[in-house]
């Protein structure tokens, strides 16, 4: 069995009645309303028996209520936005009450539930008229791609017209609606109809001024509508500081819708508003709608959640060397980019180098101009080496080029979120989005964009987007306030100096990866965008001209450098090569002398040997004695000679 809440009355009087002898009640009824459910509540300090009572447990210390949630159920709309906010649509099987000023969009708003509903949902619905006829509606809506006829002769649509003439009614006592309910219950057995719009009430009761026939009529149309079991939207007149002209409609209705239509600085919008929906939870701001050919939506002031997919995947901005600042990998793919920088600082030319870039790996890219046209901004880019036009006649890219304020801001976003989905690219450039301000305020430019940049995130398309910064503001700002919003800023300024002015790009930060710190001067020529560094030295950060001189200057003495070295490693060469030239005359010479000391050496061995010979010849010839004085007499000689000989040798090899 599903539990049930309890009412005030049912909860204190169980309360009590456990807490009869124990202690006296502690606390009050109000307490008990807004703590008791879902929550543990200091009730009875010493109640010791633990009592059930139907969903109702009493501990000691605390009373416990224990509810299970069951949700409403639901009659979905269809219209984009709007599902969202009320978490699913309105309520089924009772009765909603959409009120507001005239041309805000109610009889659309009311076609559009029965539409969807028979279209989508196989929901036959039933249109009461008392101000336009089947014809009339069957035409405003052919409009936005309807055909009412169509659905009429499927039976998925029934239309009817009821003619009341203010000037035929007469208040009596017997005044009630029986025929209004014999009409209407007839058009609902017809084609079983599930959904059921009276538009508008007022014409009913225009003419009635007694108050308690319209609340007693009033709540028994509702009560008629709820019992038959039909989901109903009933459209009503805004009054003079009520919801309704009768201001009794708004507290016998389940749910609330109050559409609104205010013109700002000659600039329409319109909003829409829960203004009540018993039973459900639902968005409480005031959110902006659209009426364009596509009907009605709505777009919440911002996403529900933060449950978007963070990609690791890089692409490439067009720029190698902006591309090896950002580690070498580019951006992050499906993150949000601000360019900002002063006129003229080159913004829109980075914009088309991404554009490009994203183009040239076969992928769509969408750009939307605020400032130029298609056409202006596809010469201009040539200029600098930049050709789209090849892109365009691919289907790879995409311009959409408006006026700020052709239209209000709200109509702008869902401009964008339209052909986005139309489109389906993987990159969206936005320049300049500071256009924008001047359709709203900042709050508002911001709201716009958040939900922008959220939808884009959530569908892991890059946003590029770019502001222009005026003169004498802080460069590390934005008009729209939207820098914490983005995931990489590239900040561009220009740089003056010598009697010029250069542009340079650092980039202010980039989530999730490391990036480089450093100002590089950019530049653009019939070869499209590239970096340099800039000179850093004592006098400071030079560049341009003043960059260039200094660099011929540097290369100058670096020519001067290699040619000094040049020299000196030619006279260095020389050198060797006359020392190497000695050494071989001094390796000649001693190899002379060595050679003559050689053969000296060996002709005294020669000599040795023959007056070993000789000696022994004699030593034969003589007797031993003789022999022996011979041969020291001869030796003696020899020796003499021998010494002789080579210090004669010794005096040619010092000369």
């Amino acid at each position: 069995m599903t539990p049930t809440f309890r009412t005030l009355a049912t909860v204190v009087a169980e309360a009590a009645k456990v807490a009869t002898g124990f202690l006296q009640l502690r606390m009050t009824v109000r307490k008990v309303l807004t703590q008791c459910i879902g929550r543990r509540i200091s009730f009875f300090k010493d109640v010791r028996p633990i009592v059930y009572c139907d969903h109702l447990q009493i501990k000691r210390g605390e009373v416990l209520i224990q509810s299970r949630k069951t949700p409403l159920p639901k009659s979905s709309t269809g219209i984009p936005g709007f599902d969202q906010i009320t978490k699913g649509g309105l309520p089924e099987g009772r009765t909603t009450l959409v009120c507001g000023a005239a041309g805000c969009g109610k009889t659309l708003f009311a076609m559009e539930f029965l539409i969807h509903g028979a279209l989508e949902h196989n929901e036959p619905g039933v249109f009461i008229a008392f101000e336009e006829t089947a014809e009339d509606l069957a035409q405003n809506v052919a409009s936005l791609g309807f055909d009412v006829n169509q659905l009429i002769s499927k039976k998925k649509l029934a239309v009817d017209h009821v003619h009341i003439e203010r000037s035929e009614i007469e208040e009596t006592g017997e005044y009630d609606l029986d025929g209004l309910f014999v009409r209407l219950g007839y058009a609902i057995d017809s084609i079983n109809a599930k959904r059921v719009v009276l538009d508008t009430l007022e014409a009913l009761f225009s003419s009635l001024p007694n108050e308690g026939i319209l609340r007693a009529e009033l709540r028994r149309l509702f009560r008629w509508l709820k019992d038959r079991g039909v989901t109903a939207v009933i459209t009503a007149e805004r009054g003079e500081g009520t919801l309704t002209r009768h201001g009794l409609e708004e507290y016998v209705s389940d749910c609330v819708i109050l559409l609104d239509h205010r013109v700002t600085d000659q600039l329409s919008t319109r909003r829409l508003r829960v203004v009540k929906y018993r039973g459900s939870s639902h968005g409480t701001n005031e959110y902006p709608f659209l009426i364009d050919e596509d009907g009605i939506s709505v777009m919440p002031i911002t996403s529900t959640s933060l449950q978007h997919t963070a990609s690791n995947e890089r692409v490439s901005t067009g720029i190698p060397a902006l591309d090896g600042m950002l580690e070498g990998r580019g951006l992050f793919r499906g993150g949000s980019v601000l360019i900002s920088g002063t006129a003229g600082t080159g913004k829109t030319s980075i914009s088309a180098s991404f554009a490009r870039a994203v183009c040239q790996g076969g992928e769509r890219c969408l750009y939307f101009a605020f400032e130029e046209s298609q056409s202006q901004i596809l010469r201009n880019m040539r200029s600098i080496g930049i050709d789209l036009q090849p892109s365009v006649n691919k289907g790879l890219l995409r311009f959409h080029a408006a006026r700020p304020n052709a239209y209000g801001l709200e109509m702008h976003i869902a401009t964008m979120l339209r052909v986005i989905e139309q489109f389906n690219p993987v990159a969206v450039v936005i320049d300049p989005l500071t256009n924008l301000v001047s359709i709203g305020s900042q709050s508002e430019v911001r709201d716009a964009l958040l939900r922008l940049i959220d939808h884009l995130k959530l569908r892991q398309i890059t946003g590029f987007f770019t502001s222009l910064t005026h003169d004498g503001s802080a460069l590390e700002s934005t008009d729209v306030g939207v820098s914490s919003l983005m995931d990489t800023w590239l900040l561009l300024r220009d740089i003056e100096s010598n009697g010029e002015r250069n542009r340079g790009l650092h980039i202010l930060k980039s989530r999730g990866m490391a990036h480089s710190n450093q100002i590089r001067e950019f530049h653009l020529s019939d070869q499209g965008v590239d970096l340099t560094e800039v000179y850093l030295g004592p006098g400071g950060v030079l560049t341009g001209a003043a960059r260039q001189a200094q660099e011929a200057r540097e290369q100058a003495e670096a020519v001067a450098r290699a040619h000094e070295i040049d020299r000196r490693q030619r006279e260095l060469e020389r050198r060797r090569q006359a020392l190497k030239a000695q050494i071989e005359a001094l390796h000649a010479t001693f190899e002379a002398e060595e050679e003559d000391m050689r053969r000296l050496i060996e002709q005294a061995e020669m000599r040795e040997s023959v007056i070993k010979s000789d000696r022994n010849v004699m030593a034969r010839l003589r007797g031993s004695g003789n022999n022996k004085a011979g041969e020291n007499s001869y030796e003696k000689s020899s020796q003499s000679k021998d010494v002789k000989a080579r210090k004669a040798g010794a005096k040619r090899s010092r000369r």
